[in-house]
């Protein structure tokens, strides 16, 4: 017997919880990773004055309200990413076991949006995706991948070598038209991630996406700031929509511009 609709708002609320606790380890990482710190030592401190956090000054969302934004000890403004991180990925957490019930497909696609979040934060802020969040959430998607019911090892490999293979490919051929490199290593193995969680498919949909929201959003943006904008926060939109919509995406082209239904 399936959950009741009530034991999926406990189950659901439990996950955001742990959501919550795991969005707070995820600000240590997109901080940390980046800059080749351990996400151990030191503890939590403030970067003003430098004080360690105490337990009660650390708890997801609360403390930050409490505290009005500011450190106890010297009055520093903390910043807004912490408490916004930590809510995001606790609605990731319980949403994800929400839609998919207390499955293993439920813990999949929570752990995979939280690796897409990170990796948007770490690309917007440093313009780095670390392996910690592309290799590892590969090697998670390919173990995942045949206990979760939606991929079998095979489809999940085949994605990985597809997204890294179609990026790589993009890039050589940027690097010879621009006489400079068109894209980052990151994207490529972020694109091997995504394979492996979302299949060949998924992947296809994925670069599309992107590559569309990144030329018609913010594309002009670039050209006229000269700024580059980082590609994997593009990505990690079309992964996010195509998790959630890729089949009723692909169904719906596929029977309004090629007829199949």
């Amino acid at each position: 017997m399936g959950a009741t609709f009530e034991d999926l708002w406990l189950i659901s609320g439990i996950a955001g919880l742990v959501g919550l606790l795991l969005g707070s380890f995820l600000n240590v990482c997109t901080f940390r990773w980046p800059t080749d710190q351990s996400v151990v030592r030191p503890p939590s401190h403030c970067p003003g004055c430098g004080k360690g956090i105490h337990w009660y000054d650390n708890v997801p969302v609360v403390s930050y309200l409490m505290l009005r934004g500011k450190c106890r000890s010297c009055g520093v403004g903390i910043s807004p990413q912490y408490p916004m991180v930590e809510l995001a990925t606790g609605l990731i957490w319980a949403g994800s076991f929400m839609q998919n019930g207390p499955s293993i497909e439920g813990l999949r696609g929570a752990l995979f949006l939280t690796i897409l979040l990170g990796i948007a934060i770490t690309d917007a802020r440093f313009y780095i995706i670390p392996d910690q969040f592309s290799l590892g959430g590969g090697l998670l998607g390919l173990t995942l991948a045949p206990f979760a019911g939606g991929l079998t090892l095979l489809e999940a490999l085949l994605g990985a070598a597809v997204g890294f293979g179609i990026l790589f490919l993009v890039a050589k051929v940027g690097t010879w038209l621009f006489k400079k490199d068109a894209m980052g290593g990151g994207d490529l193995k972020m694109m091997a991630m995504v394979g492996a969680f979302l299949g060949v498919p998924g992947v296809l949909l994925t670069i599309f996406l992107g590559a569309l929201l990144g030329s018609v959003v913010f594309g002009p943006i670039s050209w006229k700031t000269g700024k580059l904008v980082p590609f994997g926060i593009f990505l990690a939109v079309g992964a996010s929509v195509t998790y959630g919509w890729g089949e009723d995406l692909i169904a719906w082209y596929s029977s309004t511009f090629l007829g199949i239904t």
